[in-house]
């Protein structure tokens, strides 16, 4: 019996098929095969631990051994279509000769990043916000290509400030002091200090509501909140609204050290009831190297969170949108994922063998959509 991942998956691509007929999947290419059968990926760890993802989005590749739907939706612009690119098997790489082929001569956007879950939380792009009321622009979607699972082409959504995604009604995703567990692959070289490169758990009404409504991944090097060590980061940090945090200190985090030049960066955070929550990052391409940043109480006045359940990327929960920044894969719970679930999960992370481009893969955006 098919699961319901797959039956979404199915139902996603019958949609996208009876709008616009060139949203079909492309055929597969196999020339590399990627995703072996001994592989497990992150969101089969987390379901195997009993803490299944409610949401699992990646440009780069599937999150599951045997999903093989959309992993993100292009747009071009010279006419409109919508074209969805799948894995070139399922479980694999993302199929980049596809995307190459449809955005061909034209400029292409990543219209929607599609969640493999099955829950429907897929990302488009943010609507305006309390900080900024204009809605967001989409990411080039060819801005940046590079290499996974030792020889496979994808490419990354590459964030350029005015940039982000939201889903304000989601499915599945942890509400007020419910517990949470989420990670994100992320650019070590692609950051600044604006506000504010986030993956995670936000504001239904993207709005600022205050302290504890938000839960969320932050990467980059902002320090008039909170910090880690040092002055300069990137930092791993989470932002909980009202301010980014290394952990408890509302100011430098003893124990939260910058993760400064790395090219690929595994960083997670995960929080639950009893105001306890905790803060990881590491090499994305090296075995071992996943480290606590903190673990521990909450900052003062954010002991019993206040979450609304709407993910967001690339933006701070009231549409904050002046961060850069790169995001290739990431993935959220709705449970506190165990020290052993989650350094599987990262060793995951490592097989997938992230790599820069053979030649340099960073273009210049041709267009602003």
């Amino acid at each position: 019996m098919p699961s319901g991942r797959d039956v979404a998956a199915r139902l996603l691509v019958c949609l996208l098929l009876a709008q616009r007929p060139s949203l079909a999947p492309a055929a597969r290419h196999v020339e590399t095969r990627a995703a072996k059968s001994t592989l497990k990926l992150p969101c089969d760890i987390y379901a195997a631990a009993k803490t299944p993802c409610v949401a699992a989005h990646a440009i780069t590749r599937a999150l599951y051994a045997n999903y093989g739907g959309p992993l993100y939706v292009l747009k071009r612009t010279s006419d409109g279509a919508l074209h969805a690119i799948t894995p070139v098997e399922p479980g694999g790489p993302a199929n980049a000769k596809d995307h190459d082929n449809f955005c061909a001569g034209s400029f292409c956007n990543i219209h929607r990043i599609v969640d493999q879950s099955g829950r429907g939380n897929h990302l488009d792009t943010a609507p305006g916000g309390g900080s900024v009321p204009t809605a967001d622009r989409a990411v080039d979607a060819s801005r940046e290509s590079l290499v996974v699972y030792g020889g496979s082409k994808v490419y990354a959504a590459y964030f350029e400030g005015g940039m982000g995604y939201r889903n304000d009604n989601t499915s599945g995703v942890a509400v007020g002091d419910e517990p949470e567990s989420m990670y994100m692959v992320t650019s070590g070289d692609h950051f600044n200090n604006g506000c504010c490169f986030d993956y995670g758990n936000a504001e239904t009404d993207n709005n600022d509501d205050g302290a504890g409504t938000m839960e969320a991944i932050y990467w980059g090097n902002v320090n008039i909140w909170g910090s880690g060590e040092g002055v300069k980061g990137p930092w791993v940090m989470g932002d909980l609204e009202n301010g980014l945090f290394a952990g408890n200190h509302t100011r430098q985090q003893p124990g939260n050290k910058p993760l400064a030049g790395l090219r690929f960066v595994a960083a997670m955070v995960k929080g639950r009831s009893g105001n306890h929550w905790a803060i990881k990052g590491g090499d994305a391409t090296r075995a071992g190297a996943l480290q606590y940043m903190f673990e521990g109480p909450r900052p003062p006045g954010y002991e019993v969170m206040k979450k609304q359940g709407a993910i967001l990327l690339g933006i701070g929960g009231d549409n904050s949108n002046w961060s850069v920044g790169t995001f290739y894969e990431g993935a959220m719970t709705s449970s506190y994922a165990s020290d052993a679930t989650e350094e599987r999960v990262f060793q995951s992370i490592v097989e997938a063998k992230y790599q820069i481009a053979p030649t340099t893969s960073r273009r210049r955006a041709n267009s602003v959509v």
